[in-house]
């Protein structure tokens, strides 16, 4: 088994073991670097009362090089674009092999409460993220309400 291998092991325990709060990733059965991800939006963020679905793919190079994240859950946000694509500084050029799955899908819900538009990825969405940011967290609050599950009490309460 290589090191890689050890090392994904390793951090699906962890994931396992010491689950991320609001964060459920799980490794397909027969491909243990392709992941199956439900993230509930956080607390006080247009995107609270959801919960989104995610697909993360560890390329053969982990990890040295990041992951591979998108949303599958149509998402109105300017670092999301309509493909699920994710502008992420940790996912790009900010990548260090020091960082976990668990630490990405952290800095991805954070990212959900702490929109960027100043580096965008949705140029449409940032746009109207800064000349009407009321109405942008309206329609990320419709959105979130048409295309994500809503959050159960039980996956509300595993969040705070």
């Amino acid at each position: 088994m290589s090191m890689v291998s050890k090392r994904i092991l390793k951090e699906v325990e962890r994931l396992r073991q010491d689950p991320v709060p609001g964060i459920v990733a799980e490794p397909i059965e027969d491909n243990i670097r392709y992941f199956s991800v439900r993230m509930n939006g956080p607390n006080d963020s247009p995107y609270a009362d959801g919960c989104f679905t995610l697909e993360l793919y560890l390329p053969d190079e982990y990890p040295m090089q990041p992951p591979k994240v998108r949303f599958l859950t149509k998402m109105y946000h300017p670092n999301i674009d309509k493909l699920g694509r994710i502008c992420l500084d940790i996912l790009k050029d900010k990548w260090s092999p020091a960082l976990q799955i668990r630490t990405v899908l952290l800095s991805i819900q954070a990212l959900l409460s702490a929109p960027n538009p100043d580096d965008p990825l949705a140029n449409d969405v940032a746009e109207q993220w800064k000349t009407d940011e009321k109405r942008a967290i309206e329609t990320a609050i419709q959105w979130t309400a048409m295309y994500a599950e809503r959050v159960v009490p039980s996956d509300a309460a595993k969040r705070e």
